[in-house]
């Protein structure tokens, strides 16, 4: 198992008596003297100062990748946790690991500009399509909001923005939506396993020395109760640290800017993982989402979720959990937990993914979607 650096050692390094931060501008290029002025749609009260400040936690560009048999990527281990998307056929994986020490990695990757992004605090995986902001790169600002990471796009003209939140939140066109890709977040046994060909950070020179061979930084945060900073909404319906798939309702979740609703309307839904993991070794969930149908696939072995569209061809699928297997009704054709079939009549197909969908602490989930539905195990 990996190591993990004593707690007390975190809350020295993080300074989590930070009061909140009543100039959250400064250094930012966020000063209200150039036109048009800044604006936010959350109250400046609640961006907390995280304690290492404008790019403390230094985010990644580009790093150099390997695959998953190159020495470079022995350090990782089997049930590590990575966050992992294909770009146009070819895979690639960002371990949570890496992600502790940088939190956003700018990817700029057959054509596309790509921040595949992981908060530690709140758990969420979840990556954007960077030409919202002309390709900028983005950084870790050091200021929190509901506890949860915020970025910064590196340009003339910063701009503040809420990862959970999605949009936009302090700067000249305050609420813009941060366009989603689809992440799958698994063990790296199970996505090296569904993607031998992926790409993954190879192990960063130094990092023996800086990080001690990516020690986890928290303690035992993941497993406590105990929350770093405040948050709006506090929901005891689940474990605060437990891991949930969920589903926005809208283009935003902004606590507080629009009580009740979310941009672009819809109900926001979460499947907790335990709750999932009670249906089996395998489970295929069919419910409604966003106003159209999904179905959810689970892997206990993998620690996975991921929500998709039951729609192949136009043709709507039911599916259903074997022992092992999910596979649909229609044809028998086994489906993995990345929605492709893997064997029968529709092997090589895959299924569209639920691009908003992604994986957080429920604590974080309950803060930003405050009505959220809670999945409590039915099948649909």
């Amino acid at each position: 198992m990996r190591r993990t650096t004593p707690l007390l050692s975190l809350l020295s390094l993080l300074i989590l008596g930070a009061c909140e931060s009543e100039d959250f501008s400064d250094g930012l290029g966020l000063g209200p003297s150039e036109e048009p002025s800044v604006q936010c749609v959350v109250p400046t009260a609640q961006l907390f100062d995280g304690g290492p400040g404008k790019d403390g936690i230094p985010a990644l560009t580009d790093p150099a990748m390997v695959g998953p048999q190159d020495p470079e990527a022995e350090w990782l281990e089997p049930q590590d946790r990575v966050v992992g998307l294909v770009v146009d056929g070819q895979a690639f994986a960002i371990p949570h690991a890496v992600s502790w020490w940088h939190e956003i990695v700018n990817l700029n990757v057959r054509g596309h500009t790509l921040a595949v992004t992981y908060c530690p605090l709140t758990g969420s995986s979840l990556a954007f399509d960077r030409q919202v902001v002309g390709g900028d790169e983005f950084g870790v600002s050091g200021l929190l909001y509901q506890s949860n990471l915020v970025l910064y796009n590196r340009s003339t003209r910063e701009s503040l923005w809420s990862q959970m939140g999605r949009v936009e939140v302090c700067g000249v066109d305050p609420d813009m939506a941060l366009p989603m890709v689809p992440v799958f977040e698994m063990t790296w046994e199970g996505w090296r396993t569904l993607h031998p060909e992926t790409r993954v950070p190879a192990h960063l020179p130094g990092a023996d020395q800086l990080f001690g061979l990516y020690q986890y930084p928290y303690g035992d945060y993941e497993e406590s109760e105990f929350i770093f900073f405040p948050v709006n909404n506090a929901d005891d319906r689940r474990p605060p640290k437990e891991r949930v798939l969920g589903i926005p309702g809208g283009e935003r979740a902004l606590p507080g800017s629009s009580p009740g609703t979310e941009a672009g309307g819809g109900e926001s839904v979460a499947f907790p993982f335990g709750e999932l993991d009670g249906l089996g070794p395998v489970a295929a969930v069919h419910t409604q989402a966003r106003g159209e149908p999904v179905v959810v696939f689970w892997s206990r072995e993998w620690q996975g979720a991921a929500a998709f569209r039951p729609v192949l061809d136009g043709e709507p699928l039911t599916f259903r959990a074997t022992d092992a297997t999910i596979v649909d009704e229609a044809t028998g054709s086994e489906w993995r937990l990345d929605g492709q079939a893997s064997s029968g009549p529709l092997a090589g197909h895959r299924l569209p993914p639920v691009a908003e969908a992604y994986v957080a602490f429920w604590f974080a989930w309950g803060a930003f979607h405050p009505e959220s539905r809670l999945w409590t195990g039915e099948e649909s």
